[in-house]
């Protein structure tokens, strides 16, 4: 006969007493593992639906939109992560990541803030057609661009270019709306004075709030500006957030700006650890990427072959997912920057072009994988999904 060892276990017996109890009077007679899921779903949805209750404007190119659950409630978020927005747009359902910009603290509703990207898909679907009354459905929050009290420590520098302030600014309103011991430098790159988004709101917390300070940077100043001006060099972090020992510094803005300022941190000797960073997009011109072969042109067209006989035609200057969403075919994707590796697929034959940064893992590269989302085609392809 077998022994239950678990009944010598010191409390066992109450636990299982409990539990039947529970069992007994709870409504529709949850069992614990469906009981687990709800909570689990509860915390962490893979889909949401959502109503856009309010836009507002912030800037000439940008808008907030704020989304309240259609049904249920908003999962916790911490502040820096993102969302997943999922549309259909002439016939193509696609889905982009948006840093949610509104306080954690706030359970009532997310907002989002969106930059007009020239040319881009689903910034002009959200920014010309979506309305107040809409629904959209959306991810559960994503990511992991956000403080860590065990190591981060309670000086920080944020480093944010145009609609790399979102992530920020969730942060920004944490901690001053709670009263955080933390004390934040935030310097802000933009293209002109007119392009600053929250710019009201950001001077009237650092007004409030000796803890944060806020230095606007615009590389193409009007005439007659007298704030800070050009790019932001190794000179002008030091010049403002002052002694860099200790401090932790927080990067997030195009790719492009996070290569420039990486080079600056290298020059005042900034170690890795002490650096967070995340970037808003892919390059916006591949064909510019060093190593990018002189010979393939942007426009250049291939085929891409999948498994089971469908075909379809890629271009060289976009990522491979772009080509498959067109046709129709939806894959996994979180964070269409090289991270998540939700989109990984398998490359059977041909060559792709990736771009520095792109964290495939080391086994898939062993066996081929590449991710769909940071992909470009250089030859025609034959890939697995």
């Amino acid at each position: 006969m077998n022994r239950d060892f678990r009944t010598e276990i010191e409390g066992y017996r109450e636990i299982e007493k409990e539990l039947s109890v529970l069992q007994k009077y709870a409504i529709q007679n949850i069992r614990p593992q469906e009981l687990v899921t709800r909570i689990t779903d509860r915390f962490h949805p893979k889909r949401i639906k959502m109503r856009v209750s309010e836009i507002r404007e912030e800037t000439p190119d940008a808008r907030t939109l704020r989304f309240v659950p259609a049904e249920g409630y908003l999962p916790p978020f911490h502040a820096g992560q993102y969302i997943n927005v999922y549309i259909t747009a002439k016939g193509i359902r696609t889905a982009r990541p948006y840093s949610i910009s509104s306080s954690p603290f706030q359970t009532a509703y997310y907002e989002i803030t969106i930059k007009r990207v020239t040319g881009g898909f689903v910034s002009s679907y959200l920014l010309d057609t979506v309305n107040p009354g809409d629904d959209l459905e959306t991810s559960g929050p994503e990511g992991h661009f956000y403080y860590n009290p065990l190591f981060h420590g309670n000086d920080l520098v944020f480093i944010a270019g145009g609609s790399g302030i979102t992530p920020f600014m969730s942060m920004i309103r944490e901690v001053t709306d709670r009263g955080h011991d933390r004390t934040i430098h935030l310097i802000y790159g933009n293209r002109s004075p007119d392009n600053i988004i929250f710019d009201a709101e950001l001077k009237e917390r650092a007004q409030r709030h000796t803890n944060l300070t806020v230095a606007n940077i615009i590389s193409e100043p009007p005439k007659g500006y007298d704030g800070y001006c050009g790019l932001i060099t190794s000179e002008l972090i030091q010049k403002i957030a002052g002694d860099i020992s200790g401090k932790m510094f927080y990067l997030c803005g195009s790719e492009e700006m996070n290569r420039f300022c990486r080079e600056e941190f290298a020059k005042l000797n900034i170690q890795a650890k002490h650096i967070r960073s995340d970037s808003f997009g892919l390059p916006g011109d591949i064909t510019l990427e060093p190593d990018w072969p002189a010979s393939v042109r942007k426009n250049e067209s291939f085929i891409v072959m999948l498994n089971g006989g469908v075909s379809l035609t890629a271009f060289a200057g976009e990522p491979l997912i772009n080509a498959l969403e067109r046709a129709g075919i939806t894959v996994p994707n979180s964070c269409r920057t090289g991270e998540c590796s939700l989109c990984r697929i398998r490359l059977v034959s041909g060559e792709v072009f990736q771009p520095a940064g792109v964290k495939v893992r080391k086994s898939d590269r062993r066996f081929g994988y590449i991710h769909a989302c940071a992909s470009y085609p250089l030859t025609d392809l034959k890939i697995m999904i």
